[in-house]
């Protein structure tokens, strides 16, 4: 049992364990210290001291995140004197952060603002000197996938903690000196010359809007108003898994019909659920799986569903890309065939298509740049938003999200499985094609849950028995999870074959382009857990669990692609990786 030390904290007796900070023992009794660089086992610093507080007996104020309680403490959190330091040290940070709320990608969802508003901040220094010191050196770099803006940078340093702690690559950096000192990519690269591989991590740190993924609404407000476009939507399985905590609902509750009910509000045309393409990619991954161990193969056969992994391959460990499976993602698999089958059915020129897709994922704004996903002079996915994006033209459109009936996806692609569900979860992938491939195997009903490969553990592996063989995977995800494992490969190559990456942790249900939760939810609530639960129990409500069950699949075999792995469906759902330079890949 731990021990326990009795403090007192603004006159009121409690008991906190031993070796906790006087911040996190103060949140354990519901009192309320304030803080902005503290982001819990990613950055603990202590740089901006506005959780100051006074501590008895001691000179000067102490920083609560980093002064650990001690037995017989008295602490303040709140009187004139803290009051005073906090609102200084917001008032001293607002002099170099320019405010254009706005605009501003975090309108609904800022910290820094939050804290201003609370403490009454005047922006005193500020107006005295105009919207922004000028002496300060602000330094912008935007790509089509995110951007960095400094002059709403407040230094905190919590992205570039994150960007270490997350994806183990420390692409983000402090440069220069003084008051021109800015965070970017370090050895002063460009984003796309930086190394990154788009996990997103260092936005979802960021308390401000600082760094931000690239915004397409305004395009998707252009293209809903022009007539002469079919505006095609597909949404990932993630996202409905986190949109309605842009809309004040909790953490982990499933908004899937008043996702589809909100589509059909802003007037597209026709909604692909994703899920489809996600059976579609199984049974294009699931069959090449089969083929290499029927027929000899590279292993173990990686999957390749996450752009963020792929980035990471290619820039960092391409001897690595004959394991990758030659599928591309269910994103791309949806754009490819919007863009031929769809066109083809509903006699529309692809050229006058608008193919969008919202993902949780800002590396999917990459991935869909890509110049192998496309043909004839155009892109198979035309644009991306984000789950944030996605919520924002809701909000622009003035549509009550909570108020909308639930409602199903419309057009000739939206039937799916539990199977596809799951793949927004880590172990989902891996999941779903073991469900099918056991079953195509062993030529009769097998199991549909493989919980082994489920959870929150950074690698996860498991053995099962199939058609007297046995199969050897693994799940891992995150990049800092990654690199280690495919030093593990390096050392054991013959031990895996097949093996799940997601470049985020927690897989898409966390990834970099859903709903930011503040420093002090991630405290209190285990969000990939939460957000994971809402597609089990999709999966498990659905009467359809297996990707090679779902009919309009089996039907787009019959009428377009013939059978998986066929060279049709090679050319149309399978792709080529190669290698990239990680500080010269800016074309």
């Amino acid at each position: 049992m731990d021990k326990k030390v009795k403090i007192n904290i603004n006159g009121v007796d409690i008991l906190a364990d031993q070796g906790d900070t006087i911040l996190k023992a103060a949140e354990k009794n519901h009192i309320f210290i304030p803080r902005l660089c503290f982001l819990k086992d990613v950055h603990e610093e202590g740089n901006c001291r506005i959780c100051s507080v006074k501590v008895e007996g001691q000179k000067n104020l102490k920083p609560s995140c980093k002064t650990i309680v001690t037995e017989g403490m008295k602490v303040i959190t709140d009187d004139q004197e803290v009051y005073d330091n906090v609102t200084l040290n917001l008032e001293l940070l607002t002099h170099r952060h320019q405010f254009e709320c706005f605009k501003c990608s975090r309108e609904n969802n800022c910290e820094f603002l939050d804290l201003l508003r609370r403490y009454s901040i005047d922006n005193e220094y500020t107006n005295s000197y105009g919207p922004c010191d000028l002496d300060f050196y602000h330094y912008q770099d935007e790509s089509k996938v995110m951007v960095i803006d400094s002059s709403k940078c407040i230094l905190c340093g919590r992205c570039v903690s994150a960007c270490e702690k997350y994806s183990g690559l420390s692409v983000l950096h402090f440069n220069e000196r003084g008051n021109k000192t800015y965070v970017g990519p370090a050895l002063f690269h460009d984003i796309a010359d930086s190394g990154c591989i788009y996990c997103g991590k260092c936005i979802g740190a960021c308390p401000t809007g600082a760094i931000k993924g690239y915004d397409y609404v305004k395009q998707m407000e252009r293209d809903l108003r022009d007539s002469n476009k079919k505006i095609v939507v597909q949404v990932a399985p993630a996202v409905r898994a986190a949109l309605g905590e842009e809309f004040g609902y909790p953490i982990g509750t499933n908004v899937e019909g008043k996702m589809f009910s909100a589509l059909k509000k802003l007037g597209v045309d026709e909604i692909m659920d994703t899920n489809f393409t996600a059976d579609l990619t199984i049974m294009e991954e699931g069959t090449e799986l089969i083929h290499r161990l029927e027929h000899g193969g590279k292993f173990p056969m990686f999957t390749s569903c996450s752009p963020g992994w792929i980035n990471l391959l290619e820039l960092y460990y391409p001897e690595f890309i004959p394991n990758l499976s030659s599928c591309k993602s269910p994103q791309q698999m949806a754009g490819a065939l919007i863009k031929t089958y769809y066109a083809e059915k509903m006699e529309v020129d692809p050229k006058n298509i608008v193919s969008v897709s919202i993902m949780p994922c800002i590396a999917k704004k990459a991935e869909a740049q890509r110049k192998e996903m496309g043909r004839d002079g155009y892109q198979d996915v035309d644009y991306v938003l984000t789950t944030r994006e996605f919520a924002r033209l809701i909000r622009r459109r003035g549509i009550d999200f909570r108020n909308l009936e639930d409602s199903k996806p419309y057009g000739m692609l939206a039937s799916y499985t539990g199977a596809a569900t799951i793949f927004g979860a880590t172990g989902g992938v891996m999941e779903a094609a073991l469900r099918t491939v056991s079953e195509i195997l062993e030529n009769k009903s097998t199991p549909i849950e493989f919980k082994q490969v489920r959870g929150n553990a950074d690698i996860k592996e498991a053995t099962y028995k199939i058609a007297d063989m046995d199969l050897n995977v693994a799940v891992v995800h995150g990049g800092v999870a990654i690199l280690e494992f495919l030093e593990i490969i390096k050392e054991n190559p013959t031990k895996y074959h097949f093996v799940e990456f997601m470049g985020c942790t927690g897989g898409c249900i966390n990834g970099g382009g859903q709903p930011i939760v503040k420093a002090i939810d991630q405290e209190r609530y285990d969000v990939r857990s939460l957000r994971a639960s809402v597609l089990y129990d999709i999966d498990q409500k659905n009467e359809l669990r297996k990707s090679h069950q779902n009919e309009y699949v089996l039907k787009l075999y019959e009428d377009f692609l013939e059978k998986p792995y066929s060279k049709k469906a090679h050319d149309l759902l399978h792709t080529k990786y190669h290698k990239r330079e990680a500080y010269n890949d800016v074309e």
